[in-house]
């Protein structure tokens, strides 16, 4: 699962010591840069100082997590002091479903986000130590879990506070949020995280396929780089904050990237440590943070501590006034006890946004909006409200992205209350969409902005040559029609044209007869939409074809933004061939006729 900052798991001082020893001997088998500390724990050379990650805004919450290491591969292993502690079967390999949905996740990834670098092996380790590759690959043949994967309710007893924001649709909790499935995703953050990994329609984190896709794009947004060690860092301490976990990730990370192979779905084995294990040596926990379950996967226990100053007096005589109480007697008469100060953060004095942007954003399809969505957060009486985390969120049906291809950006108020949303990208999609600003970790109703992707234009349509289009009846054109679009000047790529044969120049209703283009049945059709100039602003018709009837017609096309070209058409009889020549002839003149003689 994925850790309470902070918390460590505890253990006796030999299973520290061997513990150490293990990780420092599989450190120095790896790359030159990676190191152990003095606690045997994975560090490399461009550590990055845990961020400042409130938890209901990473993936998991910073729910607990799996603290086992990786067996160690040395072949000589350094001698362990005392009894070493069995590091319990050896990772024997992946579950075979589990392991094709990190592996597809992968090939997604790299089509999507191609600058990312996202090797499954970071996705394997996550599984890992989230819920031990899905409980030991305890999943259907649609890569679904068995029973569900929930982690302890996030109710601030020893864990974050995140009251419940699905209404328990995913963790079946109305109060308070827990983690949920193979990825430990918290239900905020699957609302907009979520993918559909094995195209079933759904977006469910139970869904092996669908977690690990949701994982690896959690993982490569923000323009990271994952094969950069510092982006990679900052990728899995987004993931939970802790840097005990960065270094758990890291160490499985390695272990995977060294080799593994697949084992049949439901035979590996979980995990036994959990960075929530509050048994063995080490100090006691603090009264109210009780520990979760054992398993990964149930809500953690808690016990009501007493609070110092009101234990219950036992019967007798009230202690005089200004005498001291005898050493161990509970004092009858407590002080009462004030309840501690709370400053409150800039969240919580945040009452409403405002827009600080401009309204009614619109772009064409494809180009990216001029105007930026600007938030401000305000307090009750209009003051702006500084270092307050805004989370944008594009909504609707479109396409259309933040820079970097998310739908989902948390940006910091500066110190007049507001924050700016990086750059949208309108899609090819056209209509109007919403992107809906809210404050991170507070209660407040969103601040939704309009905005309207409309269709590419062109503004003129002209014929790529000028040959004449001549058919005779009943036949093709031998030529087909070819135009370029363009807009400014510019080739105008990607827009929309309908070529429609009219009755004449005059008059724009559709002819029913002479010229025609065929459908996909061969059957005569006089009106094409949905055409499409490509990258360079070029169009070619299909094919046209002439009935029986002969005369002059218009093919008219028309574009978005109002270009108009007429094409004429002609359909002639053809001209008479010249009859074979058969040389001069003249009539033969009657013989002079001869009187007989008498």
């Amino acid at each position: 699962m994925a850790a309470h900052f902070g918390r460590r798991l505890r253990k006796g001082a030999v299973t520290t010591t061997v513990a150490a020893v293990a990780v420092a001997a599989l450190s120095a088998s790896q790359a030159p840069d990676v190191t152990a500390d003095g606690h045997g724990r994975r560090t490399t050379a461009d550590t990055v100082p845990t961020p400042d990650t409130p938890s209901d805004d990473s993936a998991t919450g910073n729910s607990p997590y799996y603290t086992d290491l990786p067996p160690l591969n040395s072949p000589s292993p350094a001698p362990t002091v005392g009894t070493p502690v069995a590091r319990g079967p050896a990772e024997a390999g992946i579950p075979a479903t589990v392991l094709d949905a990190y592996k597809k996740a992968e090939s997604a990834l790299r089509t999507a986000k191609p600058g990312c670098n996202l090797p499954w092996q970071l996705l394997a380790a996550i599984g890992k130590v989230e819920s031990g590759q899905a409980r030991g690959g305890r999943v259907d043949a649609e890569g679904t879990t068995l029973s569900r994967i929930i982690g302890p309710q996030l109710d601030g007893n020893g864990f974050a506070l995140i009251k419940d924001t699905d209404n328990g649709v995913h963790d079946g909790n109305s109060s308070y949020d827990n983690a949920v499935g193979p990825m430990q995703f918290i239900p905020s953050t699957w609302a907009w995280a979520g993918r559909d990994g094995n195209g079933d329609g759904k977006e469910d984190p139970n869904n092996i396929y669908d977690a690990a896709l949701a994982a690896g794009h959690y993982l490569c947004r923000n323009g990271w780089d994952l094969s950069v060690q510092a982006d990679l860092n900052r990728a899995i301490l987004s993931y939970n904050n802790s840097q005990d976990y960065l270094h758990t990730v890291l160490s499985w990370l390695e272990y995977y990237r060294r080799g593994t192979h697949e084992i049949p779905d439901g035979t590996g084995t979980l995990p036994v440590g959990r960075s929530d294990d509050s048994t063995g040596a080490g100090p006691s926990p603090s009264p109210g943070t009780g520990s979760g379950s054992g398993s990964n996967g149930g809500s953690g226990s808690s016990t009501e501590p007493q609070t110092p100053g009101t234990q219950t007096p036992g019967p007798g005589k009230p202690t005089a006034p200004g005498k001291p109480t005898a050493p161990g007697t509970p004092n009858p008469n407590p002080p009462a006890t004030q309840p501690p100060t709370t400053v409150p953060t800039p969240t919580d004095t945040v009452h409403h946004l405002e827009n600080a942007g401009a309204a009614g954003l619109t772009a064409t399809a494809g180009d990216t909006f001029t105007e930026r969505i600007g938030t401000r957060a305000e307090t009750e009486d209009g003051k702006a409200v500084g270092k307050v985390r805004i989370r944008f969120t594009v909504l609707g049906d479109t396409d259309a992205t933040f820079t970097g291809g998310e739908t989902v950006a948390t940006v910091t108020t500066n110190s007049s209350g507001v924050a700016v949303a990086p750059a949208l990208r309108a899609g090819e999609k056209t209509g109007a969409f919403t992107v809906r600003a809210t404050v991170v970790g507070r209660t407040v109703p969103g601040l939704d902005h309009k905005a309207t992707v409309t269709e590419r234009v062109a503004d003129a349509l002209a014929r790529t040559d000028a040959t004449a289009l001549t058919c005779t009846p009943g036949g093709e054109f031998a030529n087909q029609v070819e135009v370029k679009a363009t807009y400014k000047g510019a080739a105008a790529d990607q827009v929309a044209v309908t070529a429609t044969l009219v009755k004449s120049a005059t008059d724009p209703a559709q002819n029913d007869k002479g010229p025609y283009f065929k459908d996909a049945d061969g059957k005569a059709v006089r009106t094409l939409s949905g055409l499409r100039t490509d990258a360079a602003g070029l169009l070619t018709l299909p094919k046209l074809y002439a009935d029986d009837t002969t005369g002059t017609f218009v093919l008219r096309l028309t574009t978005a933004g109002g270009a108009t070209l007429d094409v004429q058409l002609k359909v002639t009889e053809p001209e008479p061939s010249p009859s074979p020549s058969t040389g001069s002839s003249s009539e033969a003149s009657p013989s002079p006729s001869t009187e007989p003689e008498a």
